[in-house]
């Protein structure tokens, strides 16, 4: 939370002579005018709040790396808003004129922006220009709020300046608490982000002219009265428009990210998933996207979640922990060792879990494998999931989570995260990472595997091709992970207590159609040679991987 007194207002200096020291001539009670004008002051921070978090939510999925949009957003609206202030110095001769142009700006300019940076990331493949230009905008218009709304409130009834700033800061305030908490708990599961930010919008105009309007009407010309009465009807007729268009616009922009065949698009409580392909036929025409980046190619998945799991099969395996993996794939593959006794999954989004059992596709490509009777399904985040297991419990653990390098994940890739991954380990038991990709990201990397030895583990590194990792969508994206250019995969088999050997059992039934000991091997002499000594590990209060 930003300071907001630093940013969204300034003390009052001096008033200047003329209109704007003349108290107004209103329709109610002074006492009842300052309530109205502190309510609206209320309502224009809940408001003002609700811009920036679209923003940081939206750009956080389009762009990632939720630390670097957050610093980007907030620190060009901080600087901003100090800009409105000062510019707003010259609408206080015409207060109440120049609040009621700033609403309606503001609330056409927040209520399309998600629209407006959704669209220009469909469409034209980069979504930050956009971002930068409705921060700096954003922030230009509610910097130059509070300096009026201080004119409009001693307009009211004359009160020293301190009181004054007490009771406007005191009302922003409560109304930006109310903005943060309606955002994440009410506008955004209920109504989405592009629409949340329309009726945002539709509010912030509504209050803003109201005010202007009806308790300020007096200050007003009749042509400045119908002006502003024109600029509102049409800044709330746009907001309307696009209101009733925007799924239209989400469907179309969706094609453009994701191609032709979205078969569902899905906002979860954790993420967006969306599945691409036909809805008849192979498994392997299936696309998988978290939050707009590829989990699951139906391609060539098999190439990943042998390599990730067979290697720590080798050995005592009756008790698996899958943590992450709840599209059932990693599962499939545990299962095709008749001696599993029991396979637990810890997977964060229950609709991940969902769609694996329920969508035909989905649920053919992983054979079913969440009916299974031996896989039980834990809704959990991983790192708090894994603080209650007792020590000793598994035989083996496979870490199938998203890429170290996208910001939320880092935690499950830290010191603290696999030294509780390593207690939970049986002796002789192993643990096997996805580590991002080996050849283009060596230094996320090494920094897991250095990582897993700060953890106190004993480590293998190895890596498998394929054609999944690093592909994301975007406009020029459409043609499935198939037409994706060749990438790597890297992982990292690791043990407490030995070195763990890399080995694939090749009787394994319906056998292993891209892994052989061999290759795993060779894969292994391949990473060593572009190994990078001396990387520090990461951990919680000081992560080391470079976000994308």
């Amino acid at each position: 939370m930003i300071d907001r007194s630093a940013s969204r207002g300034v003390l009052p200096a001096p008033e200047p002579r003329g209109a704007a020291t003349v108290p107004a001539a209103l329709p109610v009670r002074p006492r009842t005018g300052r309530l109205l004008v502190l309510a609206t002051v209320f309502v224009c921070a809940a408001c003002g709040l609700v811009y920036e978090l679209e923003l940081l939510a939206l750009a956080s999925y389009l762009i990632g790396d939720s630390v670097t949009q957050a610093s980007v957003v907030l620190s060009l609206m901080v600087f901003a808003m100090g800009v409105g202030s000062l510019l707003a110095k010259g609408l206080r001769a015409r207060p109440a004129v120049g609040f009621a142009v700033i609403e309606a700006a503001l609330a056409l300019v927040g209520g399309l922006s998600a629209t407006a940076l959704y669209a220009s990331f469909a469409w034209l493949g980069e979504s930050r220009p956009a971002l930068v230009g409705f921060s700096l905008v954003i922030g230009v218009l509610i910097g130059a709020e509070v300096p009026l709304l201080m004119t409009l409130i001693q307009r009211v009834r004359r009160q020293d300046a301190g009181g004054a700033v007490a009771d406007l800061f005191a009302a922003d305030y409560v109304g930006a608490l109310v903005g943060g908490l309606a955002f994440p708990f009410l506008l955004l599961p209920l109504l989405g982000q592009l629409t949340g930010a329309m009726l945002t919008g539709t509010v912030n105009a509504a209050a803003g002219g109201a005010l202007v309007l009806w308790l300020f009407r007096r200050d007003l010309t009749r042509r400045a009265r119908w002006l502003i009465l024109a600029a509102n009807v049409a800044v709330l007729a746009a907001l309307a428009s696009a209101t009733v268009l925007a799924d239209d616009f989400e469907r179309a922009a969706r094609r453009a990210v994701y191609g032709g065949e979205v078969r569902v698009a899905v906002q979860t409580g954790v993420q967006e998933l969306v599945v691409t392909g036909p809805r008849t036929g192979s498994p392997r025409s299936l696309d998988l996207f978290l939050d707009g980046r590829l989990r699951i190619s139906g391609y060539d998945e098999y190439r990943y979640h042998e390599a990730l799991v067979h290697p720590a099969m080798s050995g005592r395996h009756a008790r698996v922990l899958v943590l992450g993996g709840g599209d059932g794939l990693a599962a499939r593959e545990v299962l095709r060792h008749p001696d599993v006794a029991a396979v637990t999954v810890v997977e964060l989004d229950p609709g991940v879990v969902r769609l694996a059992r329920t969508d035909p596709m989905l649920s053919a490509l992983n054979a079913g494998v969440l009916a299974d009777p031996r896989v039980h399904v834990v809704t959990a985040d991983a790192f708090r999931w894994l603080r209650g297991v007792p020590a000793g419990r598994y035989d083996v653990i496979v870490s199938d989570l998203p890429d170290p390098g996208i910001t939320p994940s880092t935690k499950l890739y830290s010191q603290e995260f696999y030294g509780l991954a390593g207690r939970a380990l049986a002796p002789g038991g192993r643990l096997v990472v996805h580590a991002g990709p080996l050849a283009t990201r060596p230094r996320t990397y090494w920094t897991v595997e250095a990582t897993l030895r700060a953890a106190g583990l004993r480590t293998a590194p190895y890596s498998a091709g394929g054609r999944l990792s690093g592909f994301a969508a975007g406009p020029d994206r459409t043609l499935g992970a198939a037409d994706a250019p060749p990438q790597d995969w890297g992982f990292v088999l690791a043990a407490r207590d030995h070195r763990p050997a890399l080995h694939v059992d090749q009787d394994t039934p319906g056998g292993l159609r891209s892994l052989s000991t061999g290759s795993l091997r060779d894969a292994a002499r391949d990473a060593e040679r572009l190994r990078m000594p001396g990387l520090p590990p990461s951990t919680l209060p000081h992560p080391r991987y470079s976000f994308s």
